[in-house]
């Protein structure tokens, strides 16, 4: 398993990198959209549809969304976003009670437009839009700073977890997922927020809301991963799909990112770091 693991990301690594940072910003939206919209053919399996049929079919409706979604003003989806993910912290505190209210396979597949359109948008809204944070503005170092959160709270969050993770933080829904974990991965955020602050040349102000940002954002990346784990349980499968050999499917990589980048695109847009410019 660990040599397939292996194999996998030195295959997928190099057309990742070069899709998200050698891309035009027209390159890049249709890159992200062909992922998303792989992503959309496994929520349609944890959204119940057992034909092939109907979970291309499902992907097909998320590319067209996309689509039309292109001359959209991105905030008012990200905000749409942010209401969203307040839902799903209300869904995942209170499975498996609820169930019934979202457990159908309608229910589960419009769960899956708010999880992945938002995702898209915010994406292509921090590729594209202008970018001003102390001495940077490359709009491809908030992207991989938006990665990076996701990546350092995962660490953080696992060696904590390892340490100190007795008090499960959702136990019926993912039960390896600790509180300590939670503050852990929030810790080693935070400290990732300074850091960059201070390569980054930023004000004391700006460094402080840098590291709110951030926390808010390594937070909600944590509902991002439940959320999956959630649908994944109530239909019975371990992972999202098995198109990515040792590593289960796209969802499975994504789920976190799903959540904290409109969230985390939301934030900066209104703290003016990042400003709307033109369309893709």
């Amino acid at each position: 398993m660990l040599k397939t693991r292996i194999i996998t990301a030195l295959i997928l690594a190099p057309i990742a990198i070069g899709g998200i940072f050698f891309l035009p910003p027209l390159g890049f939206a249709l890159f992200t959209a062909a992922i998303i919209t792989l992503g959309a053919w496994e929520w349609a399996n944890m959204s119940g549809f057992e034909q092939q049929l109907g979970r291309i079919g499902y992907a097909a409706v998320i590319a067209v969304i996309l689509y039309g979604l292109l001359d959209v003003p991105a905030a008012a989806v990200l905000w749409l976003a942010l209401v969203w993910w307040f839902v799903c912290f209300l869904l995942v505190r209170s499975y498996p009670a609820g169930s019934e209210r979202w457990g159908s396979v309608p229910g589960r597949a419009l769960m899956g437009v708010f999880v992945l359109v938002p995702a898209w948008v915010g994406l292509n809204h921090l590729r594209a839009g202008g970018f001003q944070f102390g001495n940077a503005d490359n709009n491809l170092l908030v992207i991989l700073y938006v990665f990076c959160v996701v990546w350092v709270a995962d660490i953080g969050a696992y060696f904590a977890g390892r340490a100190f993770g007795k008090a499960k933080l959702a136990p019926r829904v993912s039960p390896g997922k600790s509180w300590a974990g939670v503050w852990g991965g929030l810790a080693a955020v935070g400290a990732f927020a300074v850091i960059v602050s201070f390569l980054a040349s930023a004000s004391a102000v700006e460094t402080i809301l840098l590291v709110v940002a951030s926390l808010i954002t390594g937070l909600v990346s944590v509902l991002g991963d439940l959320l999956e784990s959630m649908l994944k349980r109530f239909r019975g499968i371990k992972d999202s799909s098995g198109l990515l050999p040792g590593h289960g499917g796209i969802m499975d990589r994504i789920d976190s990112l799903t959540a904290a980048i409109p969230v985390f695109a939301l934030i900066i847009t209104q703290l003016g770091w990042l400003t709307t410019v033109g369309h893709l």
